[in-house]
């Protein structure tokens, strides 16, 4: 998932001297004609309406929650949902929270491009699954916070607690603008109304909806979002089937086209596209986007049971590899379209990220209501993920900010308050950023490889919490400084060499072979980056995929936390409460809370969470 900040914004720059004037005949041809295709106002009523439906429910949900009933009116409520969500629900919420529209559109562009090795990413979601359920969810679970910072004070200490809070908000600030603005290109491209016009009506919707309804409200509207997201993508891919040869012409073709070597087993940390890669880094940026992290976490713990929450993990999982997959599918199907006559290569489209968008208007002319339904599933994954870290970045800023200027904790209904206008006042602030995003360029990308370096302390802090009960607060809090700072020193060197154009990944290969217009020559052109553009001499380190960035920040504060924790021997705990069952046969039996919990292993230790709760 969170993938797509790596390699969305990245372009193929190709530049074959004996092409360039083929290039620019062919240009001059269909220039005006593809500005026309990407930039003219195509949409129909019915795609508005499609379009405008779907904003009008979610803010009718967010009303509905917010004005009649309880109206959220309590702390419990509006963060937790009274604790009596359902299993379903929270699901459905947890996975599409995490499929931003940026994310969509770069799946089907990397398959288009790289091959399907992408759909590896159901092996990190399954592995996630797994971990979720024995090793951090039993602890955020079993101490029953509404803010998972709170597990970093109760088993580290305020200091660590303030470290991973400025992580958190800096990372969350940063990428709403850039969920916002995919969407509002996407239907600005398609009505020729400003794009930062678009924004402020899509973000202020969001806005109202969230603030007044709370969790519940952001769970309902998510659960409405994934289902237009589920017609879009099943629309699209039964369409795109039938406008091909059959699913055995698709086959055969990305066989042929390279597109299914998707089981690379190199160790070379270097290589994009590995097993290794997905079953090792991607696994960590899952965890880390999924469930150590405020989004996540926060909505699984809104569950009556611990055994609601396992079977909703596993429904999460389910639900992301579906929406992958048909990601994936519809990439291929792309390609079996394209493959004589890459569109960004003839100057029909400007770049990749805008593959999916035409082949959804190319194979859908003739359907009434299909562009609106694309352009809605686009708004729906970002409005799901702008919502959610709406309510959770509330419930953080409001505990960790906002309470330290009170001598007495608010009342509920007082607090209630303050949480929405927290989303409120966040949420204008994010809007305001949005007119940025335009103006920035590549910059765009820098952003998102710093919040990006973020993530990676954080999973590693948790980490050293729940597994390593030899872990201190001066290991905790300097393993996330030279977390952060190992890779930071890696990413953001990499991210320039990038921007200069010397680190570039070999596509699979491209044609336009089938291009022939006006009686253009264009046989004979099939290439790949791997021989248009050598890189120059990079430092291996800063060659390494980006899918592990995350996994050397995590493993670099646990390292370096466990041995300044060694060094300082203070402080370290025996509270299996704070400590993942799968070690708390490995704990001294002498416990903090012996008397209070008792584990002679992982099943019992989950049996027994289950009974407590």
């Amino acid at each position: 998932m969170y993938r797509s900040y790596w390699y969305n914004l990245e372009h193929a720059h190709i530049t074959m001297n004996h092409y360039n004037k083929l290039l620019c005949r062919m240009s001059q041809t269909f220039q005006s004609e593809a500005l026309f295709i990407i930039m003219s106002p195509t949409l129909t009523w019915y795609d508005y309406i499609i379009f405008a439906g779907m904003l009008v429910l979610s803010t009718t949900i967010g009303i509905y929650f917010g004005c009649f009933g309880t109206k959220q009116s309590t702390i419990r409520e509006y963060l937790m949902g009274s604790k009596n969500m359902k299993v379903v629900p929270i699901a459905v919420s947890v996975a599409v929270s995490h499929i931003s529209g940026t994310l969509l559109l770069g799946t089907v562009a990397d398959v288009y491009r790289y091959g399907a090795s992408i759909w590896l990413y159901v092996v990190s979601y399954t592995i996630m699954g797994f971990l979720a359920v024995y090793v951090y969810l039993p602890v955020f679970f079993n101490i029953q916070v509404s803010n998972i910072y709170e597990y970093l004070e109760k088993r580290f200490d305020k200091k660590t607690r303030k470290l991973g809070f400025v992580f958190y908000v800096l990372s969350e600030i940063f990428t709403f603008p850039v969920h916002a603005y995919t969407p509002s290109l996407t239907f600005a491209t398609a009505t020729g109304i400003d794009v930062n016009v678009v924004a402020t009506v899509l973000c202020l919707v969001c806005v109202f909806y969230t603030s007044i309804g709370g969790l519940k409200t952001v769970v309902w509207t998510d659960f409405l979002q994934f289902g237009v997201i589920i017609a879009c993508l099943l629309t699209v891919f039964v369409t795109g089937l039938d406008a091909s040869a059959g699913i055995s012409s698709v086959w055969n073709t990305a066989v042929d086209g390279q597109r299914l070597h998707v089981f690379n087993f190199t160790v070379d940390p270097t290589a994009r596209d590995s097993f290794w890669g997905y079953a090792i880094g991607s696994t960590a940026t899952a965890i880390t986007l999924t469930i150590v992290h405020q989004t996540g976490a926060q909505k699984f713990l809104t569950l009556p049971t611990y055994k609601d929450c396992k079977q909703s993990v596993i429904y999460t999982a389910f639900s992301m590899c579906l929406v992958h997959t048909f990601s994936v599918s519809i990439g291929l199907l792309t390609y079996s379209k394209y493959k004589d006559c890459d569109p960004v290569t003839s100057k029909i489209i400007s770049k990749h990220d805008q593959l999916f968008p035409y082949f959804v208007t190319d194979i859908g002319s003739s359907i009434p209501g299909i562009s609106g339904l694309f352009i809605a599933t686009i708004a729906s994954a970002s409005l799901s993920s702008m919502s959610s870290n709406l309510n959770a970045l509330s419930g953080v800023l409001y505990k960790d900010l906002v309470c330290l200027f009170y001598k007495e904790k608010p009342s509920e209904k007082r607090g209630s308050n303050i949480l929405k206008m927290i989303v409120l006042v966040v949420g204008v602030l994010c809007t305001c950023l949005v007119f940025a995003v335009d103006k920035l360029g590549e910059i765009i990308s820098v952003t998102l490889t710093v919040c990006g370096i973020t993530q990676g302390p954080l999973l590693g802090v948790f980490t050293l919490g729940v597994l390593f009960p030899i872990a201190n607060h001066y290991g905790a809090f300097y393993g996330m400084v030279g977390g952060f700072t190992a890779v930071a020193s890696v990413a953001l060197p990499a991210k320039y060499y990038q921007l200069k154009g010397s680190i570039k990944y070999p596509t699979k290969p491209l044609s336009i072979n089938g291009c022939a217009h006006q009686n253009l020559d264009t046989s004979n052109y099939t290439f790949s980056n791997t021989t248009l553009n050598p890189m120059p001499a990079v430092p291996i380190i800063f060659r390494i995929s980006f899918y592990y960035y995350v996994l050397i920040g995590s493993t670099m504060t646990v390292i370096v936390g466990l041995i300044i924790s060694c060094v300082t021997k203070r402080n370290s705990t025996n509270d299996k409460n704070l400590q993942s069952p799968i070690i708390h046969s490995c704990m001294s039996a002498k416990c903090e809370n012996e008397r209070n919990v008792k584990y002679s292993g992982i099943e019992q230790a989950l049996e027994i969470l289950e009974e407590k709760n």
